[in-house]
């Protein structure tokens, strides 16, 4: 069975910190170009972070940029985000993705809640 796991969300108080994971069952990571995801409320669904499955490059979205950083664990098959100086805007559930051509997966997703 196919799978992917977030953990690691919760309540947090602007400018802290919070380290997402996920983990994958079924397949390896290492083959697929995986992404993390957010959606507030209200809001569409927007990219966070990439890992690209063709070179390894890692791209974040613009408002995430030197606060956030993606990681890639082969052996453990995971994959993380590492959120710091965390914003109330930041707050979201936050989904882990994966996909290559014709096929793709999602996580559940895990609540991030930035509040004071």
């Amino acid at each position: 069975q196919v799978t992917l796991v977030e953990s690691g969300g919760g309540l947090v108080q602007p400018g802290g910190s919070l380290r997402l994971s996920c983990a994958a069952s079924g397949f390896t990571l290492d083959h697929y170009t995986i992404a993390w995801f957010r959606q507030a409320p209200g809001k569409e669904r927007e990219a966070v972070s990439c890992i690209s499955k063709r070179d390894g490059r890692i791209y974040y979205a613009d408002s995430v940029k030197g606060r956030f950083t993606m990681s890639r664990d082969n052996t453990q098959n995971t994959v993380a985000l590492q959120m710091n100086s965390l914003k109330t805007e930041d707050t979201a559930v936050y989904y882990c993705y994966a996909g290559r051509w014709g096929e793709e997966y999602w996580g559940q997703g895990t609540q991030v809640t930035v509040s004071p």
